[in-house]
């Protein structure tokens, strides 16, 4: 809040001094349509009417720094807050960049708001006088919770925009009209670099409540088929109903990701990453085991069966590292062992704190616990999911709740020892480490004395 209310004090001085000029400034966007449903933001776009481009960036630079952003037009940047003139597009090309973008501080704000996307976009408010200047009824399609697009003939002009229909229907609980819908269809998205579908898919897992609406609605759309073909399988994959009364994996998948959802509000960006894509690909490996045995259906094998398809899947989004984080690594890790916790706790007597502490190698255990409870969780009926709580109580006991235990002896523990630098370092300090895993040895004293029986034995 104190950092809405600091960018809403910034736009207010920029319009003042617009005003002064002569013109007026209009915050436009995402913030005037998450205003209108008590929804906070920190970043606001300001568009201005009646200061000519080579006045605007002077007025601007008594407001701190004044950086420009963007190649063929110009957006400034001060602070929180994007200022931009109305701009005329017309399409040149395929994909994204395919436009020639020119300013008009003369241009009609029902003209400028025409360009937006969806009516709920198009609301223009002036924070001077509260007024809201809404030509296109974006705001009675908030009141009625529909998602409606501003100008059918210049929509498909960027293909992301079906794939922001997706995580807006969502974030905010919204149905497309028929007209968005059929339009939505119609739009070829193969200009889509991976970073742009990305970026909108990660809103949909991270930012909405319900994620389910949007990948409902992708998979009635077509996208998919078109995105995401990897995930298209789980649709119509039968399920023992003894297990999964809800149906099918699609079905399940999409009540898993609800339920991680509820899980990762405390959590950094990469770890909501994991979690989220942890969640919808959790289950890939069904479609190629699932067979009829016995009286029941099974996907004996599923978990390694599914790292194939979620790196596919991966790879299409161009999901590796973030904020430092290998989140592919661990999305990965919880697709080969994300039936562990479960089927851990039925043998738990059997199963020593070395089991627990190689896992850890493979897999952040608190991750994988948040996945696998929204496995249970994510089925109809009522399930039994203390199984999740034993286990990360035994990981958090044993301090491997992140990551593995550190190695107690290093190479510089066996040069010291008086062996040769050399591959046979690295073999000793490998077995020296399995004993650590199986708690055979909790300090260096222990650890030393180890290295020198194995260096004997060498």
């Amino acid at each position: 809040m104190a950092a809405e209310s600091s960018v809403l004090a910034l736009a207010c001085d920029i319009a003042d001094a617009v005003g002064r000029d002569g013109g007026r400034a209009l915050v436009v966007g995402g913030f005037v349509r998450d205003r209108l449903l008590g929804h906070t933001s920190k970043d606001l776009d300001l568009e201005v009417f009646g200061v000519p481009e080579n006045r605007l960036a002077g007025l601007l630079a008594g407001f701190g720094r004044v950086e420009p952003v963007g190649q063929s037009f110009p957006v400034y940047k001060v602070g929180a807050v994007d200022v931009a003139l109305p701009r005329r597009e017309s399409k040149t090309g395929r994909g994204h960049k395919g436009f020639t973008v020119t300013g008009d501080p003369d241009m009609p704000f029902e003209e400028a708001a025409r360009r937006r996307d969806f009516t709920i976009n198009a609301i223009g408010w002036d924070p001077l006088t509260n007024e809201y200047l809404d030509p296109h009824g974006g705001r009675a399609d908030l009141d009625s919770r529909v998602l409606r697009v501003v100008d059918p003939a210049t929509f498909g002009d960027d293909s992301l925009r079906v794939l922001r229909a997706l995580q807006f229907a969502a974030r905010f609980g919204l149905t497309l009209d028929p007209a968005t819908f059929e339009l939505c269809r119609t739009i070829r998205l193969d200009d889509l670099p991976a970073e742009r579908i990305w970026g909108e898919f990660e809103k949909l897992l991270c930012l909405s409540r319900k994620p389910s609406i949007g990948l409902a609605l992708a998979l009635d759309l077509g996208v998919v088929d078109t995105l995401l073909p990897e995930l298209r399988p789980l649709v119509g994959c039968e399920q023992d109903v003894l297990w999964h009364p809800e149906g099918d994996v699609w079905v399940h998948t999409l009540m898993v990701v609800d339920e991680a959802r509820t899980e990762i509000d405390e959590l950094p960006r990469a770890g909501k990453v994991v979690v989220m894509l942890g969640a919808l690909t959790h289950d890939l490996g069904k479609p190629a085991t699932t067979l009829f045995k016995d009286g029941h259906i099974r996907s004996p094998g599923h978990e390694e069966a599914g790292v194939a398809p979620a790196t596919a899947l991966l790879d299409r989004l161009n999901i590796n590292s973030i904020d430092g984080v290998d989140v592919r690594r661990e999305i990965l890790g919880i697709v080969a062992q994300h039936l562990k916790p479960g089927s851990w706790y039925k043998v738990r007597d059997e199963v020593g704190d070395g089991a627990f502490r190689r896992l850890s190698a493979k897999v952040n255990m608190e991750l994988l616990v948040l996945v696998a409870r929204a496995d249970c969780r994510g089925r109809g009926g009522a399930f039994d999911c203390s199984a999740m709580e034993w286990f990360l109580d035994r990981a958090r006991h044993l301090g491997i709740e992140h990551k593995p235990p550190a190695p107690i002896v290093l190479g510089r523990h066996l040069l010291a020892l008086g062996m040769e630098p050399g591959p046979a370092v690295g073999a000793v300090l490998k077995k020296v480490y399995e004993r650590q895993l199986d708690g055979e040895i909790t300090n260096e004293e222990e650890g030393i004395a180890v290295a020198r029986e194995l260096m004997g034995e060498r």
